[in-house]
């Protein structure tokens, strides 16, 4: 009867600490997804291409390309993010080395010459890598208003 106590109380601990885990990784990822946003609103493409895994790979409107091109869009200010307007945020961690984000945001951004307004869900999928997060994906999907 001990042994199953003693059991019981060892899964009770283990599903807590599970829990918690997940908690601070959601928290960890979400940070950075906020700082991410920042980075690019202020063109720092330095700290984008330390983010950003050297696989990643980003979907636009105008296309998919990867890590290089993405940094040097941002650098070269082909497309400069100066705002994302977050409304929701949602995480879910899948283990402690991958956990996907999705942002439902409004994103004001200068493509071109052109100031533009767009709704988007955004998913970003962050790997961990030598205990750092690695933004692996960003895929932008434009949503449909009713006006």
């Amino acid at each position: 009867m001990k042994s199953k106590i003693f059991g019981l109380l060892i899964c009770l601990i283990g599903t807590h600490l599970g829990v918690a885990q997940s908690t601070d990784i959601e928290q960890e990822i979400k940070e950075l997804s906020t700082q991410k946003w920042q980075w690019m609103a202020d063109k720092n493409a330095d700290k984008l291409a330390e983010l950003f895994h050297d696989k990643a790979k980003f979907v636009h409107m105008g296309g998919t390309w990867g890590k290089e091109r993405e940094v040097d869009i941002i650098r070269q200010g082909f497309i400069h993010y100066k705002n994302a307007d977050v409304q929701e945020v949602m995480v879910e961690v899948l283990n402690e080395s991958t956990a996907i984000l999705w942002n439902q945001i409004t994103l004001l951004a200068v493509v071109g010459s052109n100031e533009v307004t767009n709704p988007f869900m955004v998913t970003e999928v962050y790997v961990k890598e030598n205990d750092n997060w690695k933004l692996a994906d960003l895929t932008f999907s434009k949503l449909m208003t009713r006006d």
